[in-house]
Protein backbone atom coordinates (compact mmCIF):
# COMPACT_ATOMS: atom_id res chain seq x y z
CA UNK A 1 0.00 0.00 0.00
CA UNK A 2 1.35 3.41 -0.93
CA UNK A 3 1.90 6.34 1.40
CA UNK A 4 -0.87 8.88 0.94
CA UNK A 5 -0.81 12.58 1.52
CA UNK A 6 -4.33 12.49 3.00
CA UNK A 7 -4.16 10.90 6.48
CA UNK A 8 -7.94 10.44 6.51
CA UNK A 9 -7.51 7.81 3.77
CA UNK A 10 -4.37 6.24 5.25
CA UNK A 11 -6.00 3.16 6.81
CA UNK A 12 -8.63 2.46 4.14
CA UNK A 13 -8.33 -0.39 1.63
CA UNK A 14 -9.10 0.41 -1.98
CA UNK A 15 -12.44 -1.37 -1.64
CA UNK A 16 -13.41 0.79 1.34
CA UNK A 17 -12.29 3.91 -0.48
CA UNK A 18 -14.56 3.00 -3.38
CA UNK A 19 -17.45 2.32 -1.02
CA UNK A 20 -16.86 5.80 0.37
CA UNK A 21 -16.83 7.46 -3.07
CA UNK A 22 -18.82 10.68 -3.47
CA UNK A 23 -22.18 10.11 -5.17
CA UNK A 24 -24.03 13.30 -4.24
CA UNK A 25 -23.34 16.39 -6.39
CA UNK A 26 -24.17 18.65 -3.43
CA UNK A 27 -21.50 16.96 -1.32
CA UNK A 28 -18.92 17.29 -4.08
CA UNK A 29 -19.65 20.99 -4.55
CA UNK A 30 -19.49 21.62 -0.81
CA UNK A 31 -16.14 19.85 -0.62
CA UNK A 32 -14.83 21.96 -3.51
CA UNK A 33 -16.27 25.16 -2.06
CA UNK A 34 -18.26 25.84 -5.22
CA UNK A 35 -21.55 27.71 -5.23
CA UNK A 36 -24.53 25.37 -5.25
CA UNK A 37 -26.13 27.27 -8.16
CA UNK A 38 -24.92 24.37 -10.30
CA UNK A 39 -27.14 21.91 -8.46
CA UNK A 40 -30.43 22.47 -10.35
CA UNK A 41 -28.58 21.73 -13.58
CA UNK A 42 -27.27 18.42 -12.24
CA UNK A 43 -30.59 16.92 -11.14
CA UNK A 44 -31.89 15.42 -14.42
CA UNK A 45 -28.50 14.17 -15.56
CA UNK A 46 -27.78 12.67 -12.13
CA UNK A 47 -30.96 10.59 -12.37
CA UNK A 48 -29.99 9.17 -15.77
CA UNK A 49 -26.30 8.58 -15.03
CA UNK A 50 -25.24 9.06 -11.45
CA UNK A 51 -22.21 10.86 -10.09
CA UNK A 52 -19.45 8.65 -8.71
CA UNK A 53 -15.97 9.90 -7.86
CA UNK A 54 -13.41 8.58 -5.36
CA UNK A 55 -12.46 11.09 -2.68
CA UNK A 56 -8.81 10.71 -3.62
CA UNK A 57 -9.55 11.95 -7.13
CA UNK A 58 -11.78 14.74 -5.83
CA UNK A 59 -8.76 15.84 -3.81
CA UNK A 60 -6.91 16.49 -7.09
CA UNK A 61 -9.55 19.08 -8.11
CA UNK A 62 -9.06 22.82 -7.63
CA UNK A 63 -11.31 24.21 -4.92
CA UNK A 64 -13.51 27.12 -5.92
CA UNK A 65 -13.19 26.44 -9.66
CA UNK A 66 -16.42 25.23 -11.32
CA UNK A 67 -14.49 24.82 -14.60
CA UNK A 68 -11.77 22.62 -13.16
CA UNK A 69 -10.90 20.08 -15.90
CA UNK A 70 -11.05 17.13 -13.52
CA UNK A 71 -14.41 18.22 -12.12
CA UNK A 72 -15.79 18.77 -15.60
CA UNK A 73 -15.20 15.08 -16.40
CA UNK A 74 -17.45 13.85 -13.58
CA UNK A 75 -20.05 16.50 -12.65
CA UNK A 76 -23.52 15.96 -14.19
CA UNK A 77 -24.57 19.02 -16.18
CA UNK A 78 -27.76 20.19 -17.86
CA UNK A 79 -26.12 19.92 -21.29
CA UNK A 80 -26.36 16.13 -21.02
CA UNK A 81 -30.13 16.29 -21.45
CA UNK A 82 -29.90 18.12 -24.79
CA UNK A 83 -30.44 15.78 -27.73
CA UNK A 84 -28.16 16.22 -30.73
CA UNK A 85 -28.32 14.46 -34.09
CA UNK A 86 -25.76 11.70 -34.43
CA UNK A 87 -25.35 11.11 -30.70
CA UNK A 88 -26.78 7.68 -29.91
CA UNK A 89 -26.98 5.06 -27.17
CA UNK A 90 -24.49 2.62 -28.74
CA UNK A 91 -22.09 4.84 -30.73
CA UNK A 92 -19.58 2.11 -31.66
CA UNK A 93 -22.15 -0.70 -32.18
CA UNK A 94 -20.86 -2.88 -29.37
CA UNK A 95 -24.08 -4.86 -29.19
CA UNK A 96 -24.03 -5.90 -32.84
CA UNK A 97 -20.54 -7.38 -32.51
CA UNK A 98 -21.08 -9.63 -29.52
CA UNK A 99 -21.18 -13.33 -30.46
CA UNK A 100 -21.89 -14.33 -26.84
CA UNK A 101 -22.95 -12.12 -23.91
CA UNK A 102 -20.05 -10.08 -22.55
CA UNK A 103 -17.63 -10.82 -25.41
CA UNK A 104 -16.96 -8.38 -28.25
CA UNK A 105 -15.14 -9.57 -31.36
CA UNK A 106 -14.61 -6.48 -33.50
CA UNK A 107 -11.05 -6.78 -34.72
CA UNK A 108 -9.04 -9.61 -36.18
CA UNK A 109 -6.74 -11.34 -33.71
CA UNK A 110 -8.21 -9.90 -30.53
CA UNK A 111 -11.40 -10.01 -28.50
CA UNK A 112 -12.72 -7.95 -25.62
CA UNK A 113 -14.34 -9.25 -22.44
CA UNK A 114 -16.78 -7.04 -20.55
CA UNK A 115 -15.52 -8.35 -17.22
CA UNK A 116 -17.84 -6.21 -15.07
CA UNK A 117 -20.29 -3.37 -15.41
CA UNK A 118 -18.93 -1.58 -12.34
CA UNK A 119 -16.69 1.49 -12.49
CA UNK A 120 -14.77 3.35 -9.82
CA UNK A 121 -15.63 6.68 -11.42
CA UNK A 122 -18.47 7.70 -13.73
CA UNK A 123 -16.99 9.76 -16.55
CA UNK A 124 -19.68 11.87 -18.22
CA UNK A 125 -18.32 11.19 -21.73
CA UNK A 126 -18.28 7.39 -21.28
CA UNK A 127 -19.25 5.68 -24.53
CA UNK A 128 -20.81 2.81 -22.53
CA UNK A 129 -22.92 4.99 -20.23
CA UNK A 130 -26.05 3.39 -21.75
CA UNK A 131 -24.65 -0.14 -22.11
CA UNK A 132 -27.00 -2.91 -20.81
CA UNK A 133 -24.51 -4.41 -18.38
CA UNK A 134 -27.14 -6.52 -16.62
CA UNK A 135 -27.61 -8.60 -19.77
CA UNK A 136 -24.25 -8.28 -21.52
CA UNK A 137 -21.43 -8.93 -19.06
CA UNK A 138 -19.15 -11.96 -18.89
CA UNK A 139 -19.64 -12.50 -15.17
CA UNK A 140 -19.14 -15.83 -13.47
CA UNK A 141 -22.29 -17.24 -15.07
CA UNK A 142 -21.48 -16.04 -18.59
CA UNK A 143 -17.74 -16.62 -18.56
CA UNK A 144 -17.98 -20.25 -19.70
CA UNK A 145 -19.67 -19.27 -22.97
CA UNK A 146 -17.03 -16.60 -23.60
CA UNK A 147 -14.19 -19.04 -22.86
CA UNK A 148 -15.75 -21.65 -25.14
CA UNK A 149 -15.90 -19.10 -27.96
CA UNK A 150 -12.26 -18.13 -27.41
CA UNK A 151 -11.16 -21.77 -27.38
CA UNK A 152 -12.67 -22.27 -30.83
CA UNK A 153 -11.32 -19.00 -32.28
CA UNK A 154 -7.71 -19.99 -32.92
CA UNK A 155 -6.95 -16.68 -34.66
CA UNK A 156 -7.44 -14.72 -31.41
CA UNK A 157 -4.09 -14.17 -29.71
CA UNK A 158 -5.00 -11.28 -27.42
CA UNK A 159 -7.83 -10.79 -24.93
CA UNK A 160 -8.72 -7.33 -23.65
CA UNK A 161 -10.39 -7.00 -20.25
CA UNK A 162 -12.73 -4.03 -20.19
CA UNK A 163 -15.99 -2.99 -18.65
CA UNK A 164 -16.96 -1.01 -16.68
CA UNK A 165 -13.50 -1.31 -15.25
CA UNK A 166 -11.99 -4.80 -14.89
CA UNK A 167 -9.96 -3.72 -11.85
CA UNK A 168 -13.22 -3.32 -9.96
CA UNK A 169 -12.98 -7.09 -9.61
CA UNK A 170 -11.09 -8.20 -6.49
CA UNK A 171 -7.70 -9.75 -7.08
CA UNK A 172 -8.87 -13.32 -6.51
CA UNK A 173 -11.58 -12.91 -9.18
CA UNK A 174 -9.05 -11.46 -11.59
CA UNK A 175 -6.81 -14.43 -10.86
CA UNK A 176 -9.62 -16.89 -11.65
CA UNK A 177 -10.29 -15.10 -14.93
CA UNK A 178 -6.61 -15.01 -15.83
CA UNK A 179 -6.20 -18.74 -15.16
CA UNK A 180 -9.13 -19.52 -17.46
CA UNK A 181 -7.62 -17.45 -20.25
CA UNK A 182 -4.04 -18.68 -19.96
CA UNK A 183 -5.32 -22.26 -20.29
CA UNK A 184 -6.19 -21.42 -23.91
CA UNK A 185 -2.93 -22.09 -25.81
CA UNK A 186 -3.35 -19.51 -28.58
CA UNK A 187 -3.99 -16.59 -26.17
CA UNK A 188 -0.58 -14.91 -25.91
CA UNK A 189 -1.37 -11.43 -24.58
CA UNK A 190 -3.64 -10.10 -21.83
CA UNK A 191 -4.54 -6.44 -22.08
CA UNK A 192 -6.35 -4.60 -19.26
CA UNK A 193 -8.10 -1.29 -19.96
CA UNK A 194 -8.53 0.58 -16.70
CA UNK A 195 -8.96 4.02 -15.19
CA UNK A 196 -8.81 2.88 -11.58
CA UNK A 197 -5.03 3.20 -11.01
CA UNK A 198 -5.33 6.83 -12.16
CA UNK A 199 -8.27 7.84 -9.97
CA UNK A 200 -7.40 5.55 -7.04
CA UNK A 201 -3.68 4.58 -6.97
CA UNK A 202 -4.16 2.12 -4.10
CA UNK A 203 -5.93 -0.25 -6.49
CA UNK A 204 -2.46 -1.40 -7.63
CA UNK A 205 -1.94 -3.98 -4.90
CA UNK A 206 1.00 -6.35 -4.39
CA UNK A 207 -1.38 -9.20 -5.25
CA UNK A 208 -2.28 -7.60 -8.58
CA UNK A 209 1.39 -7.04 -9.41
CA UNK A 210 2.25 -10.64 -8.54
CA UNK A 211 -0.63 -11.92 -10.68
CA UNK A 212 0.49 -9.99 -13.75
CA UNK A 213 4.13 -10.92 -13.20
CA UNK A 214 3.30 -14.64 -12.97
CA UNK A 215 1.01 -15.13 -15.95
CA UNK A 216 2.47 -16.83 -19.01
CA UNK A 217 0.57 -14.29 -21.16
CA UNK A 218 2.29 -11.00 -21.95
CA UNK A 219 0.56 -8.42 -19.71
CA UNK A 220 -0.36 -4.95 -20.98
CA UNK A 221 -2.10 -2.32 -18.87
CA UNK A 222 -3.70 0.56 -20.76
CA UNK A 223 -4.40 3.43 -18.39
CA UNK A 224 -6.84 6.27 -19.03
CA UNK A 225 -5.67 9.75 -18.04
CA UNK A 226 -6.87 12.88 -19.83
CA UNK A 227 -5.03 15.67 -18.01
CA UNK A 228 -1.60 15.94 -16.38
CA UNK A 229 -3.18 17.06 -13.09
CA UNK A 230 -4.70 13.62 -12.72
CA UNK A 231 -1.18 12.27 -12.11
CA UNK A 232 1.15 12.87 -9.16
CA UNK A 233 4.00 11.35 -7.14
CA UNK A 234 1.70 8.65 -5.73
CA UNK A 235 1.37 7.19 -9.21
CA UNK A 236 5.14 6.87 -9.40
CA UNK A 237 5.01 4.61 -6.34
CA UNK A 238 2.33 2.35 -7.84
CA UNK A 239 3.33 2.34 -11.50
CA UNK A 240 7.02 1.57 -10.98
CA UNK A 241 6.37 -1.93 -9.54
CA UNK A 242 4.10 -2.74 -12.48
CA UNK A 243 6.79 -1.72 -14.93
CA UNK A 244 9.48 -3.59 -13.01
CA UNK A 245 7.36 -6.76 -13.05
CA UNK A 246 7.33 -6.75 -16.85
CA UNK A 247 3.99 -5.08 -17.57
CA UNK A 248 3.83 -2.92 -20.70
CA UNK A 249 2.20 0.40 -19.73
CA UNK A 250 0.26 2.52 -22.21
CA UNK A 251 -2.22 5.37 -21.89
CA UNK A 252 -5.24 6.34 -23.91
CA UNK A 253 -6.97 9.71 -23.61
CA UNK A 254 -10.18 11.20 -24.97
CA UNK A 255 -10.07 14.67 -26.50
CA UNK A 256 -12.61 16.67 -24.48
CA UNK A 257 -13.77 20.25 -24.92
CA UNK A 258 -13.07 22.25 -21.79
CA UNK A 259 -10.78 19.56 -20.38
CA UNK A 260 -7.76 19.00 -22.62
CA UNK A 261 -8.46 20.74 -25.93
CA UNK A 262 -5.21 22.70 -25.65
CA UNK A 263 -1.86 21.68 -27.14
CA UNK A 264 0.06 22.74 -24.05
CA UNK A 265 -2.14 20.59 -21.80
CA UNK A 266 -1.82 17.59 -24.11
CA UNK A 267 1.96 17.96 -24.26
CA UNK A 268 2.17 18.22 -20.48
CA UNK A 269 0.15 15.01 -20.20
CA UNK A 270 2.50 13.14 -22.55
CA UNK A 271 5.55 14.39 -20.65
CA UNK A 272 4.05 13.43 -17.28
CA UNK A 273 3.06 9.98 -18.49
CA UNK A 274 6.50 9.24 -19.88
CA UNK A 275 8.15 10.42 -16.65
CA UNK A 276 6.10 7.70 -14.93
CA UNK A 277 7.12 5.04 -17.45
CA UNK A 278 3.86 5.10 -19.42
CA UNK A 279 3.82 5.52 -23.20
CA UNK A 280 1.10 7.74 -24.74
CA UNK A 281 -0.84 5.41 -27.06
CA UNK A 282 -4.13 6.83 -28.34
CA UNK A 283 -5.82 10.22 -28.33
CA UNK A 284 -9.43 9.39 -29.16
CA UNK A 285 -11.91 11.64 -30.81
CA UNK A 286 -15.10 11.52 -28.72
CA UNK A 287 -17.40 8.56 -29.30
CA UNK A 288 -20.73 10.20 -30.09
CA UNK A 289 -22.73 8.82 -27.18
CA UNK A 290 -26.01 10.44 -26.19
CA UNK A 291 -25.43 12.91 -23.37
CA UNK A 292 -21.84 13.84 -24.26
CA UNK A 293 -22.23 16.24 -27.20
CA UNK A 294 -20.95 19.20 -25.15
CA UNK A 295 -17.53 17.50 -24.97
CA UNK A 296 -17.07 17.22 -28.74
CA UNK A 297 -14.07 18.84 -30.42
CA UNK A 298 -14.24 19.28 -34.21
CA UNK A 299 -11.90 17.28 -36.42
CA UNK A 300 -10.30 20.50 -37.66
CA UNK A 301 -9.40 21.54 -34.11
CA UNK A 302 -8.26 18.01 -33.23
CA UNK A 303 -5.93 17.88 -36.23
CA UNK A 304 -4.49 21.30 -35.41
CA UNK A 305 -3.82 20.24 -31.82
CA UNK A 306 -2.16 17.06 -33.02
CA UNK A 307 0.02 19.02 -35.44
CA UNK A 308 1.15 21.27 -32.59
CA UNK A 309 1.97 18.22 -30.48
CA UNK A 310 4.12 16.79 -33.28
CA UNK A 311 5.95 20.12 -33.53
CA UNK A 312 6.64 20.19 -29.79
CA UNK A 313 7.35 16.59 -28.78
CA UNK A 314 9.56 13.72 -29.90
CA UNK A 315 7.57 11.28 -31.99
CA UNK A 316 7.35 8.61 -29.30
CA UNK A 317 5.46 11.02 -27.04
CA UNK A 318 2.78 11.86 -29.63
CA UNK A 319 -0.25 9.57 -29.24
CA UNK A 320 -2.07 8.46 -32.37
CA UNK A 321 -5.14 10.57 -33.05
CA UNK A 322 -7.94 8.13 -33.86
CA UNK A 323 -11.66 7.60 -34.06
CA UNK A 324 -13.59 4.37 -33.65
CA UNK A 325 -16.12 3.71 -36.40
CA UNK A 326 -18.67 0.94 -36.17
CA UNK A 327 -17.77 -1.96 -38.45
CA UNK A 328 -14.27 -0.75 -39.29
CA UNK A 329 -11.40 -3.25 -39.17
CA UNK A 330 -9.42 -1.07 -36.75
CA UNK A 331 -9.31 2.37 -35.16
CA UNK A 332 -9.33 5.04 -37.88
CA UNK A 333 -6.39 7.51 -37.83
CA UNK A 334 -7.36 11.15 -38.42
CA UNK A 335 -5.47 13.03 -41.08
Amino acid sequence: MIHRTDPALQALSWQRQLADAISDPAELLRYLEIDKHLLPATAASQQKFSLRVPRWFAGRMEKGNPNDPLLRQVLPLQEESISKAGFVLDPVSDLTQSPVPGLLHKYRGRALLIATGACGINCRYCFRRHYPYADATAGREGLSAAVAYLEQAADISEVILSGGDPLMLPDHRLAELTYRLEAIPHIRRLRIHTRLPVVLPDRVTPELIDLLAATRMQPIVVLHANHSRELCHEHRLTIAPLRESGVTLLNQSVLLKGVNDDARILCELSEKLFSLGVLPYYLHQLDRVAGAAHFEVTDAVALDLHRKMRASLPGYLVPRLVREEAGAASKIPLG
